[in-house]
């Protein structure tokens, strides 16, 4: 059942008609996050690489035109741009497609921003194979593993629309460089208004009714649906589940996770990014170091995106609901 703490959405499970549950695109969220952050702090800047409507920053510079900064096609410029004007005061929030930034201005954010330990704000839209049509080139499926082993630098990943909202408001009060993580196209709105986000922690979304959960599932960003759909059904066919909303892969909730694990005793990851240096790899290391347990991936097996819708993508990829549930049944054998 959805953890009734939580306030989940209520329609979640509605997929047609009047009260059919809301589809609304991640990066919706940041951009409407981002203009309640420059409502809170007047430090808030933003810079964006000629994709101001894509990444939704276009909310932002509307109504804050002069803290506002289009750098054009040019994201090396964008990070070193930004990293200055965060030593003198700022906190700038600069958004691209993630392909574009981190994956073409890795080394500016690594040397400029982390390495100074500047409060940038690196926002990487349009990541993962639901690009869809835009193919292989433009889905970035490595940024997570690219960002995440960079000193300073937190990485967040939200599930749904309002959860991005809450992160990017959440990111201005840090202090501290962080790479964003948006999808493209529209997905469930999964949590509400009242549903608690805190940096750096987890939540349980899924839990059976009674008695201890077979398999965790932990999920982060767009693919948290699918999770919770692949919950649902398998515990009509008996197996109790637990699902994880891992919207922070770094920092980690290392407690959350071994309190997870020590109680399932297996675990499935759940990622549109690769499998090798993604959120699963990250939950394998402090599992290995701490807690061993049978672990199932489900991400991109070494393979580059293509063209295509995004359903298509997401199930040719083995990224679906089926996948997972084929993978908490794989992890239960194990576990056995």
């Amino acid at each position: 059942m959805l953890n009734p703490k939580l306030k989940l959405n209520p329609k979640l499970w509605n997929t047609a008609g009047e009260n059919a549950c809301e589809q609304v695109p991640i990066r919706k969220g940041f951009g409407q996050g981002l203009a309640a952050a420059g409502e809170i702090d007047k430090n808030v800047v933003a810079l964006c690489a000629d994709l101001t409507e894509s990444t939704q920053m276009n909310l932002f510079a509307e109504k804050f035109p002069e803290r506002f900064v289009e750098i054009g096609v040019a994201e090396q410029n964008l990070a070193t741009v930004a990293s200055g004007m965060a030593a003198m005061g700022k906190i700038p929030f600069c958004s691209s497609y993630a392909m574009f930034s981190p994956g073409r201005n890795w080394e500016q954010i690594r040397t400029t921003i982390a390495y100074n330990d500047r409060p940038v704000k690196v926002v990487g839209s349009h990541a993962g194979i639901s690009v869809g049509p835009d193919g292989g080139t433009h889905q970035a499926l490595e940024d997570i593993a690219l960002m995440r082993v960079m000193p300073n630098m937190d990485v967040i990943s939200p599930c749904d629309s309002i959860e991005a909202k809450k992160a990017t408001i959440v990111l201005a009060k840090t202090g501290k460089p962080a790479y964003l993580r948006l999808a493209r196209e529209k997905t469930p709105v999964i949590t509400t208004d009242e549903t608690p986000y805190e940096h750096g922690k987890a939540e349980i979304y899924w839990l059976p009714e009674v008695g201890i959960a077979d398999v965790g599932i932990i999920a982060t960003g767009s693919l948290m649906h699918r999770a919770l759909l692949a919950a649902k059904e398998l515990e009509v066919e008996g197996v109790k589940i637990k699902v994880m909303n891992l919207a922070s892969i770094k920092p980690l909730d290392v407690e959350a996770i071994l309190a997870l694990a020590k109680e399932c005793k297996a675990i499935v990851t759940v990622e549109e990014h690769q499998v090798a240096g993604g959120m699963g790899s990250a939950v394998a290391e402090v599992l290995a170091k701490n807690f061993p347990v049978p672990i199932e991936f489900i991400g991109v097996q070494d393979k580059f995106g293509q063209s295509g819708t995004p359903d298509e993508l997401v199930e040719h990829y083995g990224i679906g609901k089926d996948s997972i549930k084929e993978a908490v049944k794989k992890a239960l054998e194990r576990k056995l």
